[in-house]
């Protein structure tokens, strides 16, 4: 029997001493089958089984290693998904040990020849006021000991998941304390399914229902939107909302799969009158047993109402702040609209908006005109910011989503492989750098126009060079020829085209990168229905890759024009005082400002190893070259290694000259760091004080693939 082993637990067995061992989730369905409601047949997998893992294959040891790289409180949700990812890169290629191993096949062997649900039973997850609910992972459909202990494993991998840990690390809790108790259920396979709040998730009185047809997993991850009824008094239907019912989830190889619903049921609820009465009296039933509002999951097979899991409900809609951690996880079909409304409707709104600033010249403007037009453009760039980030940052989960299935399906050793099939996308900073490239070329057979760019660059250009400068200032900056931006900007590319002509002409780097032969490899490995999520996954991911560098030339655009104003502006301050202008620039002259970091001084203790996260594979020795912002770039040289906070779309220019880049913004899905991957160039992201703790002219390795700077400082 199960409870023959200290670690695994049937439901009946869970004694109220155990509730720390098996978590919320385990605990409420003890409490259903017990007051005899129906449940699945379920077993669970104390902390007790995750806590001799960890310490038995190391993995514990190795989890700190991955989170101790940089204070947790100093990272991005990129350094945190890097490392996250490869914590569950761990636990995929980490086996249970043999012992262990036999010992949990023996227990679950009543699932034998059954298709199982793994879900996570985490201790605390549903404390007042903090609720996890949707922040660990379920695997539905899984089949034979091999692939329950694989999803175990997964679920255990979750507990390390970034939204996770954002969440754990917001509500104050103790990351390194966590642990996990798993819940494995028999499938129950409903005709009907939903959830049910005993009381509406606002505060109200009202009890709520929600159902779909099919699995209840398309209701919880967004894919299917359901039925909605309110209960009053446990016996009135007040009110009820139906969406357009298009398609239903079922089980299917490797877990789940969308079917188109049929005529009889896309017109009809899945559910009667009578019986969303009946959901909403057991959801209050279970309130009256735990003492507290419930949330519940159920499904309906025949007339057997079967309760798959309950939480508390521990905040208000309003005021619950796991809405931006669940938004860390986006199904497909979200990715898909995403990715239309970003190429169809962002993008060119933004190109227009661009383009239309771009014509106002800002010197042409008496001082009352331009101070308005620079108003108006902070509040434009104010909204497109906003708007990036409710929609352009999010497309970035395309390769999470695809980096998920890449190492659930392959297990590889490097978590980060599937990166390599993401490149070659035709990304447009890519596309502009060919043409500095190009012009670099030019200047190998004619000196007297590199004579002209090194004494004279103000000046036109000669031969076709000015005519793919204006191209390039139009397309890629919206600039207009004889802007004062375009004057500005002509002056930095000039050396870095001189520098660029003693090798230009071959390919670069990035037109090398062709990851064609290998997106055949990997969707060869695939059949059937999962080669076609495959393909899509893939395909969704290498626009999300693309578009996290297209999106940000776009909207430099927009921010060109506003720095073309405030420059401007600061231009005739300079001059003298312009009362219309005064209060402009309230922290440049003099006002309240962040307080300057204070730069290591001489003959001050200096570590020689800086740690921050790999984001390039690849090891390169060369000078330091500190860019503290696009203004610098053209003292950039052939061979540096690049220095920075954090490369802006300007900045992607120094990409075919740098030999490794290291930036203080950490993430692999950083621009600067997607960029590098294209060139093929090595990347440390994520180094605390990048630009002070090491000076230009210093000897500099960077190792992209353990995340290590070495400084090699001369006196």
């Amino acid at each position: 029997m199960p409870g023959t082993v200290n670690w695994a637990l049937s439901l009946d067995q869970i004694a109220p001493r155990q509730r720390p061992l098996v978590g919320g989730k385990a605990w409420a369905l003890s409490l259903l089958l017990k007051s005899g409601h129906s449940v699945p047949p379920a077993l669970c997998l104390t902390i007790g089984l995750y806590r001799r893992y960890l310490r038995q294959t190391g993995l514990g040891d190795r989890i700190g290693m991955e989170l101790g790289r940089k204070e947790m409180s100093e990272m991005r949700w990129e350094e945190l998904w890097d490392a996250s990812l490869r914590i569950r890169a761990l636990f995929l290629t980490t086996p249970l040990p043999k012992e262990l191993g036999k010992q949990a096949a023996a227990a679950l062997a009543p699932f034998a020849g059954k298709a199982a649900v793994v879900r996570s039973s985490a201790p605390g997850e549903d404390a007042p006021g903090a609720s996890f609910a949707g922040l660990h992972d379920s695997f539905v459909n899984l089949r034979g000991t091999e692939e329950i202990l694989g999803g175990v494993r997964k679920v255990w991998a979750s507990l390390w998941s970034d939204r996770a840990l954002l969440y754990r690390q917001e509500l104050g809790l103790a990351v390194e304390r966590s642990s996990m108790a798993v819940l494995v259920q028999e499938l129950a396979e409903g005709e009907r399914s939903g959830v049910a709040f005993s009381r509406a998730p606002d505060g109200g009185e009202r009890a709520v229902v929600e159902a779909v047809w099919g699995l209840n997993q398309g209701l919880v991850d967004g894919s299917v939107e359901p039925d909605h009824w309110e209960v009053e008094h446990g016996e009135t239907i007040v009110a009820r909302r139906a969406p357009s019912r298009e398609a239903a989830l079922r089980p299917g190889p490797g877990g789940v799969r969308s079917e188109p619903l049929p005529p009889a049921q896309s017109s009809m609820a899945p559910l009667a009158d009578g019986e969303v009465l009946r959901v909403a009296a057991a959801a209050r039933d279970l309130e009256a047993l735990s003492g507290r509002p419930q949330d519940v999951e159920w499904t309906l097979r025949g007339e057997e109402l079967i309760l798959l899991q309950a939480r508390p409900i521990t905040t208000a809609a309003g005021d619950d702040s796991r809405r931006w951690y669940l938004s860390l996880h986006r199904s497909v079909e979200n990715l898909r609209r995403l990715r239309r409304s970003i190429e169809e409707e962002l993008l060119p709104r933004m190109e227009t908006e661009a383009a239309a600033l771009a014509v106002i010249d800002p010197a042409g403007l008496p001082d009352r005109e331009l101070a308005a037009e620079i108003g108006r453009r902070r509040q434009i760039v104010a909204g497109w910011e906003e708007t990036y980030r409710d929609k352009c940052i999010p497309m970035a989960h395309g390769v999470r989503l695809f980096g998920t299935f890449f190492n659930d399906a392959l297990h590889p050793e490097d978590p980060f492989d599937f990166l390599a099939l993401l490149g070659g996308t035709g990304m447009r900073a890519v596309d502009r750098n060919r043409g500095l490239e190009q012009m670099a070329a030019a200047l190998r057979h004619r000196p007297e126009w590199a004579e002209h760019l090194r004494r004279t660059p103000e000046q036109p250009w000669p031969g076709p060079l000015e005519e793919q400068l204006e191209r390039l200032l139009a397309e890629f900056f919206g600039l207009l020829p004889g802007a004062t931006e375009a004057v500005a900007l002509r002056l930095r590319l000039a050396p870095l085209i001189l520098e660029l002509a003693p090798a230009a002409g071959g390919d670069s780097a990035a037109e090398k990168t062709s990851p064609e032969r290998l997106r055949r490899a990997f969707l060869e490995k695939f059949e059937g229905e999962q080669r076609t999520m495959a393909e899509e996954v893939l395909d969704l991911a290498r626009a999300s890759y693309r578009l996290r560098d297209d999106d940000n030339i776009s909207l430099g655009k927009i921010h060109t024009q506003l720095a073309a104003a405030e420059d401007e502006a600061r231009r005739r301050l300079a001059a003298k005082p312009v009362p219309a202008l005064e209060g402009l620039f309230p922290a440049e002259e003099g006002g309240p400002g962040p307080a300057p970091r204070e730069a290591p001084r001489l003959g001050q203790v200096q570590a020689r190893q800086l740690q921050g996260q790999p984001a390039g594979p690849g090891v390169a020795t060369g000078s330091a070259r500190v860019i503290d912002e696009a203004a610098g770039m053209g003292t950039f040289r052939s061979g540096e290694i690049l220095i920075c906070d954090a490369i802006d779309p300007t900045m992607t220019f120094l990409a075919p000259l740098a030999a490794g880049i290291v930036e203080r913004r950490g993430g692999m899905l950083i621009h600067g760091a997607i960029i590098a991957r294209e060139y093929g160039l090595p990347c440390v992201t994520g180094v605390p004080e990048a630009t002070l703790r090491i000076r230009t002219g210093d000897r500099v390795t960077v190792d992209g693939y353990l995340g290590i700077v070495t400084i090699s400082r001369l006196p």
